[in-house]
């Protein structure tokens, strides 16, 4: 199976840790969503799709890239996000607007990572040293159940 990551991971790096765990097991490409090139994409039989959550959506540069995707054909995602909340349901949002383009969302993972976001830094921050390594297990084995998905 030939899979791509897309991510934005910004200043606690989060997300790049659970996309670097989640490919370790996949075994496919990393790009960062600035540096993409979705004229490739029919070269991967699976993308992912994952960053921070911020006030409840993901990061600008992931949304604007999927709402300009062309409609897709016999393509698999799944999505992933990172928060301070570790809600699954933050990736709702983007699972619908894939599916609107044609991809078939065969997963999604959410854990929690280290927020100073807004009014968070006053605080210094919640959900302090995550993801943690349950975090990095829970993503392998997210990882794992793609692998059967898909094949």
């Amino acid at each position: 199976m030939n899979s791509l990551i897309i991510y934005k991971s910004t200043e606690h790096k989060n997300t790049e840790k659970i996309a670097l765990g989640i490919n370790g097991i996949l075994k496919g490409k990393l790009v960062k969503a600035e540096e993409v090139n979705t004229d490739q994409f029919n070269m991967y039989d699976l993308i992912g799709f994952g960053s921070g959550i911020f006030y409840g959506k993901f990061h600008k540069s992931i949304l604007n890239l999927v709402e300009h995707f062309e409609k897709v054909e016999n393509k698999k995602a799944f999505v992933f996000s990172t928060s301070g909340q570790g809600k699954e349901n933050y990736n709702d949002s983007l699972k619908s607007i894939l599916e609107s383009k044609g991809f078939d969302v065969i997963g999604s993972f959410a854990c929690k990572g280290f927020d100073t976001f807004g009014p968070f830094k006053i605080f210094g921050g919640i959900a302090k040293g995550r993801p943690n390594e349950n975090d990095m297990k829970a993503a392998e084995d997210f990882a794992v159940k793609l692998l059967k998905k898909n094949s």
